[in-house]
């Protein structure tokens, strides 16, 4: 896969609002956590468990159109499955903790089964701490126009007072998964205060408002203007660190 043409730090100056969270994440992770080694998946198979290695199951297997072709192809999030990552503590949060980290996976239909276009393991962040609730929202889902999309939603009982729901639209495009969409909410529990944004990279052009819980209309939106250029999922990295960048 094709990292694409920009360069990925490039997206990554986090907005100061966002610094809050990403600190008491930091702040949040568990440093017993064992750690992970990525296993290689197969570049090709029958079917959707065919993609699992060993000590990894299929946690979400979404069928639809992924390529330019007819037939249906996979979107599958692989969850690793050892006892070992699910962590009985005495502190604050859920216990016992399910720690097992995820992969993202996208093959597309190929002679009788799937041949392997994508693997990706840090879209979906790995659970640090037993404050958070689980980072995937939802189930993955893959829309008619062949665009799949992702959405992660950061809550966390604990250390923080920021809820924040980001989904993420890509496509298939020259050997690239590329970032075509991005949404974001977050509130802040304590003040209400509600920020939103959206960003189009194919027009390149975005907007964010405020508000709050306690009225029904909120401040008018701020347009903004994307930069020239491709980003590719490899380029995305962690979804609660991305950051895109504007002109201007």
């Amino acid at each position: 896969m094709s990292p694409g043409i920009s360069s990925p730090g490039r997206w990554r100056t986090v907005a100061p609002w966002l610094i809050a969270v990403l600190a008491t994440t930091a702040h949040a992770q568990d440093p017993d956590l064992p750690p992970v080694e990525w296993p290689d998946i197969p570049a090709h198979a029958a079917d959707a468990d065919g993609f699992a290695p060993p000590r990894w199951r299929v946690e979400h297997a979404v069928a639809g159109r992924l390529d330019a072709d007819e037939r249906e192809d996979l979107l599958l999030v692989l969850r690793m499955d050892d006892p070992a990552n699910v962590i009985v503590h005495d502190g604050p949060g859920e216990s016992p903790f399910d720690s097992n980290p995820r992969m993202l996976v996208l093959a597309v239909a190929d002679g009788d089964g799937y041949r392997r276009v994508a693997v990706d393991n840090a879209l979906v962040p790995r659970q640090p701490s037993p404050v958070f609730d689980d980072f995937l929202a939802d189930a993955p889902a893959i829309a008619p126009s062949r665009v799949f999309s992702v959405s992660l939603r950061s809550w966390a009982s604990a250390g923080s007072w920021t809820t924040t729901t980001r989904s993420f639209a890509f496509r298939l495009q020259d050997g690239c998964v590329r970032l075509v969409g991005f949404d974001e909410e977050s509130l802040h529990r304590a003040s209400g205060e509600i920020t939103r944004r959206s960003f189009n990279f194919l027009t390149r052009s975005a907007w964010e408002s405020s508000g709050s819980i306690e009225r029904d209309d909120e401040d008018a939106r701020r347009a903004m203007r994307l930069p020239a250029g491709i980003i590719c999922l490899a380029d995305v990295g962690d979804g609660f660190a991305f950051e895109p960048g504007v002109e201007g």
